[in-house]
């Protein structure tokens, strides 16, 4: 089965050494302002998942990836990897302070993959 989201060796790294830190951790991609291009990833009960986002599936074996639903429209047809880079990342997000930034990779499903994946969860229905 194909996925839609997955992460780099080294994002791997990163989350599992954040998860130490903070305990369980959670992406969200909004394609807001400021960072919002950047997955942002926060302790995973201190960000409030909206009805509307949407779960693109899990990373690093139980990390949720969510994405605001207006994001998704334009990333629906996308497999999103996400990789960790130098930098400063932002202010809000866990990897901010260790010198590093998360970012993401893409490259467009194949017809077969479109074919093969359903359409992913929302808030509501994951709370619900």
């Amino acid at each position: 089965m194909p996925r839609r989201v997955e992460l780099t060796e080294a994002a791997e790294t990163l989350v599992r050494t954040l998860i130490r830190q903070h305990g369980p951790v959670m992406f969200h991609q909004s394609g807001g302002c400021c960072d919002g291009s950047a997955p942002m990833c926060y302790p995973r009960n201190e960000f409030r998942v909206g009805a509307a986002d949407v779960l693109l599936g899990t990373v690093d074996a139980d990390t949720p990836f969510w994405m605001s639903a207006d994001q998704y429209e334009y990333w629906k047809h996308t497999h999103l990897t996400v990789d960790v880079v130098p930098g400063r990342g932002s202010g809000f997000s866990l990897e901010a302070p260790e010198g590093v930034r998360f970012l993401i990779r893409s490259r467009l499903l194949t017809d077969a993959e479109l074919g093969e994946l359903t359409p992913p969860p929302t808030g509501a229905e994951v709370a619900g």
